[in-house]
């Protein structure tokens, strides 16, 4: 029997947390998350848990709006972070945080 090919991590953007941020970082970082946000979406998941770039980690005392989803950060850039929850296919996109630390708050 052939293998089933994987498919593609979805990106959901359109939080509008997520979005505020996101439209206004400046060109040099929205650039770098940019660059960071199409790479997610070439990779697979099995691809996403396994990259040692995109530092995916669990933030367990946040819950995603689901309120059951585990919530993960994910690094964009060297200085920001996402955080995002998965849900099928889909890497939703909850905040974007320009200062990373805040992303564990």
């Amino acid at each position: 029997m052939a293998k089933k090919p994987t498919q593609r991590v979805l990106l959901d953007l359109n939080s509008p947390e997520f979005l505020e941020v996101f439209l206004r970082l400046d060109s040099a970082d929205l650039s770098q998350v940019a660059a960071s946000l199409d790479r997610i979406r070439k990779l697979d998941w099995s691809n996403v848990y396994a990259s040692k770039g995109l530092h995916w980690e669990a933030i367990d005392h946040l819950k995603a709006p689901d309120g059951k989803s585990t919530v993960y950060s994910v690094r964009l850039s060297q200085k920001i972070r996402g955080l995002a929850f998965r849900e099928g296919e889909l890497m939703r996109f909850i905040s974007l945080h320009p200062d990373h630390d805040s992303a564990y708050e």
